[in-house]
C-alpha cells in the first residue's frame, strides 16, 4: 500500500517532467495523507492538465460518501475486475507527481518508518485513477487514488506493496484512455526496477500528519539495527541482509 508519500521538487521540474500547461505554484509538502488536497496529471481535451484533487477515491455510484471507506489505494492486479475502478481504468487514468513515499515495516510490536526515494533523485510519476462524484444537489468532488503493485526485490523486506512507476515514456501509454484501452495499460502494472530506490529509517514523527517539513527526511540520527547495535541508521540493504538470514532459518 502507499499511506503516505511526499512532493518536494520545485514547481518548475515538475512541470518540465510532465509536460502540462498550466503553470501552479505550491510549496513542497513532506507528508501528503489521505483525504488532503493532491496535484495529479490527466488528460483534458487531448492535452495533459494539471488539478487538485482530493486523495481517496469515491466511485461515482457511492451514495453518500460518509458511509463510504475512501479508496487510498487501488491494487493494481483487480483493477480491472473491481467496479470501484472498472469505470476509472477505462475512462480515467491520471499520474500522481511524486519525489517518494514512505513505508512502515514491521518490527515486532513496532512499526518503523522508512522514506523510499529515487537514487537519482528528482519527481516521478505513480499510476492513479480518478472519478468524480456529484451529490443529491449538483455538488462534484474529484477524487483520486494510488495504484499499486508487488514490492520489487529491494523493497520486498520493508513492505509486500509499493506504488506503480510509471517511466516518462510510458505517460501517454498510461493517460491516453481514448486511444489506449484498460488491458493495454494495464501491463504497465509491474514493480518498479529494483535499482530505482533506496530507502533508509526515519524518525516517527512522520506518524503525525500534522508534521510537514524537511526534518522528517532526515535519517535517523543513532538507531537500533536488527542485531541490537547501535548504527547510523538503518538502511534497505542492512533489512534485506535480516530478511535472508531468517528466510535461510527457514
Amino acid at each position: 500500500m502507499c499511506g503516505r508519500y511526499l512532493i518536494t521538487s520545485a514547481p518548475e521540474a515538475i512541470r518540465a517532467l510532465f509536460r502540462y500547461l498550466e503553470e501552479p505554484d505550491f510549496p513542497p509538502r513532506y507528508n501528503v495523507a489521505p483525504t488532503q488536497p493532491v496535484p495529479i496529471v490527466r488528460i483534458n481535451t487531448g492535452a495533459r492538465s494539471f488539478a487538485l484533487v482530493r486523495w481517496g477515491l469515491i466511485p461515482s455510484w457511492v451514495k453518500d460518501p460518509r458511509n463510504f471507506a475512501l479508496l487510498n489505494n487501488a491494487r493494481g492486479e483487480t483493477v480491472n475486475e473491481k467496479p470501484a475502478f472498472q469505470n476509472a481504468m477505462r475512462r480515467r487514468r491520471c499520474l500522481f507527481p511524486a519525489d517518494g513515499f514512505y513505508e512502515w515495516r514491521a518490527d515486532g510490536a513496532h512499526r518503523r518508518p522508512y522514506l523510499v526515494r529515487p537514487h537519482s533523485g528528482g519527481p516521478i510519476a505513480f499510476a492513479g485513477l480518478w472519478e468524480t462524484w456529484i451529490g443529491p444537489n449538483g455538488e462534484e468532488v474529484e477524487t483520486a487514488c494510488i495504484v499499486t503493485t508487488t514490492a520489487n526485490r529491494g523493497l520486498a523486506p520493508i513492505h509486500d506493496r509499493m506504488p506503480v512507476v510509471i517511466a516518462p515514456e510510458a505517460f501517454d501509454l498510461w493517460l491516453d484512455c481514448a486511444r489506449v484501452d484498460a488491458t493495454t495499460a494495464a501491463a504497465l502494472i509491474v514493480p518498479a526496477p529494483d535499482n530505482l530506490f533506496e530507502a533508509y529509517e526515519i524518525s516517527t514523527a512522520v506518524n503525525g500528519t500534522a508534521n510537514d517539513s524537511a526534518a522528517l527526511i532526515e535519517p535517523v540520527g543513532r538507531v537500533r539495527n536488527h542485531r541490537g547495535f547501535g548504527c547510523s541508521r538503518t538502511s534497505v540493504r542492512q533489512v534485506q541482509g535480516h530478511s535472508q538470514s531468517q528466510y535461510e532459518k527457514g
